[in-house]
């Protein structure tokens, strides 16, 4: 028999990256279904202009999810602010593309801190105030490309099947504790993340709204693993039982080959100018030890 969708009413959920793109369409979807939102965002200033925007029991934060004090002190204010959390949306991410031998060490490393560390430090920090209570959500943010390999997106690739494989061992650890893990597995999202990134033949790509609501569907029914959109899920499990000569043929016949390969450098240039200035002010950068 199929679970009846809970409400969402009054829960507490803290979005990172929340600022934009998916964060913000999840945001607003949830305070749609009534839940109370934090958005916390590393940009000064636009968690709580998004907030505003926003309305009514949404929260706007200023927050680097790759320092540990940074976080704490997020989700304190969160809970203070809010009241208990019941939910945790691990959404920051960035996605430089371009060839494997080109890419600096510094873009690799900040990759790994936003896209790994960030999410490894947010399920943490959200489980130590989970587990005394014996409930609560981690809603990790994977990708598509966390389940396969897409050519000029190897490091990118790498932190979500990461991310993919840290959510399922997550769920299998905890679930029995009262604990639910989702994963989110997007294609390109029509944001300033995949602006300029080529369609492969034969594949949907999604408006942030979608996996939004994705999102808000699999926190009502409890799913632990979501495809956006949802036949996306069929194709990465077939390729998964085909042969590898037979993946790489249909890779290179539907151009999926050339999503992140081959991007608009016009179209994506605004994108890749912030990514760069953060990169060069050390924003998302883990801090130096001291002493």
């Amino acid at each position: 028999m199929a679970r009846a969708p809970r409400s969402l009413a009054g829960e507490v959920v803290a979005i990172t990256g929340g600022g934009r793109g998916i964060g913000r369409a999840t945001a607003a979807a949830l305070l749609a279904a009534g839940a109370r939102v934090a958005i916390g965002d590393i940009e000064p200033g636009l968690a709580a202009r998004t907030a505003a925007e926003l309305g009514s029991g949404a929260l706007g934060l200023e927050l680097d999810v790759t320092d540990s004090a940074s976080f704490a002190g997020f989700l304190d204010a969160v809970e203070s602010e809010l009241g208990p959390l019941d939910v945790i949306v691990n959404n920051a991410g960035i996605m430089p593309v371009g060839p494997f031998e080109a890419e600096s060490e510094a873009t690799a490393r900040r990759l790994v801190d936003i896209n790994v560390h960030g999410v490894i430090l947010g399920s943490k920090l959200a489980l130590a105030r989970f587990l005394p209570r014996g409930r609560g959500r981690i809603v990790n943010i994977a990708s598509v490309a966390g389940k396969g390999g897409f050519p000029g997106g190897a490091t990118y690739c790498a932190t979500k099947h990461a991310v993919a494989g840290l959510s399922e061992t997550l769920r299998v650890e905890y679930g029995a504790r009262g604990i639910g893990v989702t994963t989110i597995c997007p294609t390109v999202v029509h944001t300033e993340l995949g602006s300029g990134l080529p369609r492969a033949r034969g594949m949907r790509y999604a408006e942030p709204e979608d996996v939004a609501a994705a999102i808000v569907d699999a926190l009502r029914i409890g799913r632990s693993e979501v495809y956006v959109p949802r036949e996306m899920g069929v194709l990465m499990r077939l390729g998964q039982v085909l042969p590898r000569r037979v993946v790489d043929f249909c890779m290179r016949i539907t151009r999926a080959d050339q999503v992140l390969s081959a991007p608009d450098r016009a179209a994506r240039a605004a994108y890749e100018a912030r990514m760069a200035a953060e990169e060069e002010a050390g924003v998302g950068k883990e801090p130096e030890p001291v002493g």
